[in-house]
């Protein structure tokens, strides 16, 4: 079921140009979010791996701009029950960043980058509405919910990669030429599974090249060019 977050992002890519954008558009065996003139909008709030597939067909004859929203602010808004009054407002301690991007892009790195495939990252804020689950789960009962709806508040700043060197623009300056996970963990203030998790998505997707090795410490070094797809 399209939520009210999905629905709006498609609003908001649809008005950006001259008015001449659609919505839900049948595209041969797909449906696509907004076509505005020769660029198809997909809009994912999921996985980016469930639109992988679709996205590398629609490469071969059509410009893609790939949206996915990061949500920095969330506010949880808990009802009774499915449409009754509202029992609660609280934010959430969750609050997602443009570096969040690395989680999906992990699965994306086969169609990202590619000269014809933008990727567009908007941080906003949100509306969760939950009401009691009621579920048979063994559970603690205020985790039992069910999410009613999203609601888009606000869209904040926008991050656009192009290519794959467009990623380095996240990594901090004071990294050393060649580095590792541990350095980019300590350069980051991050752990260090997140860090060899941004690395794998640097070099498959050509932003870095391995160099050697410290010991058993992989290096990178940053690459030269950025890989383009044909």
């Amino acid at each position: 079921m399209e939520t009210s977050l999905h629905r709006a992002l498609k609003d908001h890519y649809a008005s950006r140009g001259d008015g001449a954008a659609q919505v839900e558009v049948a595209l041969g065996e797909y449906r696509i979010d907004v076509v505005a003139d020769d660029l198809l909008v997909e809009v994912q709030h999921g996985s980016l791996a469930a639109i992988r597939d679709k996205v590398r067909v629609l490469l071969k004859q059509h410009r893609v701009l790939v949206v996915k929203p990061i949500v920095a602010e969330k506010l949880l808004v808990r009802f009774d029950r499915q449409g009754g009054r509202v029992v609660s407002r609280r934010r959430s301690p969750k609050r997602g960043t443009v570096l969040s991007l690395f989680d999906e892009l992990v699965y994306f790195t086969k169609v990202f980058p590619h000269p014809r495939l933008q990727l567009e990252v908007p941080l906003v804020s949100i509306e969760e509405w939950r009401y009691p689950g009621h579920g048979r789960r063994r559970r603690r009962r205020e985790n039992d919910f069910q999410i009613d709806d999203q609601k888009l508040v606000a869209v904040h700043e926008t991050h656009p990669f192009h290519t794959a060197g467009d990623l380095l623009r996240l990594l901090p300056r004071k990294l050393p030429a060649e580095f590792h996970t541990g350095d980019l963990a300590q350069a980051m203030g991050i752990d260090r599974w997140i860090a060899q998790r941004i690395a794998y998505c640097l070099r498959e997707t050509g932003a870095v090249r391995q160099v050697g090795k410290q010991g058993n410490t992989v290096l990178y070094r940053r690459a030269g060019k950025s890989r383009r797809v044909a």
